[in-house]
């Protein structure tokens, strides 16, 4: 959803559970429908891996519906806060652990990369798309997801809800456009497109297909066949 550094330094911990605390109805809607979409799609048997698993809310609302599921995030605050908020799902795990730099030896049924995590982060490489997906068994599958465009004036209205909490800079309105929104703190959000996703599809060398949920998120599932 932002910045790697800006969340790693300044939205970790406590603040994520505000994020989430939103009063937009089509806020939570997106939130809730963005999983059930993951949930839909788990057989119960899968071995899953949350890239940017922040405090562990995806992790939470999915672990009944797989074997086990592990998250990783840049931030120890948030990794050490989610260690409490899991403390009670057996077959749940997180860790601190930079994406750039994935050290696990096993290998997943499925990755889950969501809620704009590919701008967050920065997950457009070649290079870094390769070792996410040396991270699934064959015959797994990754899931990426990003915004509608057909959403931005929920996402937008829920930024300014962020920045009125003090979660966030001041969005920047004038700078703010196209998919971008920028704070006057320097924080940053982009989307990626339908074009980059399916460049990033494309670059995987694997069979991908590309799915609009709600009119709010953007799925690229990239099957490793």
């Amino acid at each position: 959803m932002m910045d790697n550094n800006y969340y790693a330094q300044n939205l970790n911990s406590q603040k994520l559970f505000k994020v989430y605390d939103t009063k937009i109805p089509r806020v939570k809607q997106y939130l809730d429908v963005e999983i059930s979409f993951v949930r839909n799609n788990l057989t119960g048997s899968e071995r899953v891996l949350e890239l940017g698993a922040g405090y562990g809310r995806v992790i939470k609302e999915l672990a009944g519906n797989c074997k086990s599921i592990v998250g990783i995030d840049i931030s120890d605050e948030s990794v050490s806060l989610g260690k409490e908020y899991l403390n009670d799902i057996s077959n749940a795990e997180i860790m601190t652990m930079d994406v750039h730099n994935l050290t696990f030896k096993e290998k997943f049924d499925v990755v889950l990369c969501l809620q704009n995590g590919l701008s967050s982060m920065k997950v457009t490489s070649s290079d870094l798309i390769d070792k996410i997906l040396g991270m699934v068994v064959s015959g797994g599958k990754v899931y990426f997801s990003t915004y509608s465009e057909k959403f931005w004036e929920y996402r937008l209205m829920w930024f300014k809800e962020q920045a009125d909490k003090k979660l966030l800079g001041e969005i920047d309105l004038d700078k703010t456009k196209d998919g971008v929104i920028i704070c006057k703190d320097g924080f940053k959000a982009i989307t990626h497109t339908l074009k980059d996703l399916k460049m990033i599809g494309f670059l995987s060398g694997y069979e991908y297909q590309i799915q609009e949920v709600d009119d709010s998120s953007v799925f690229l599932i990239i099957h490793k066949k």
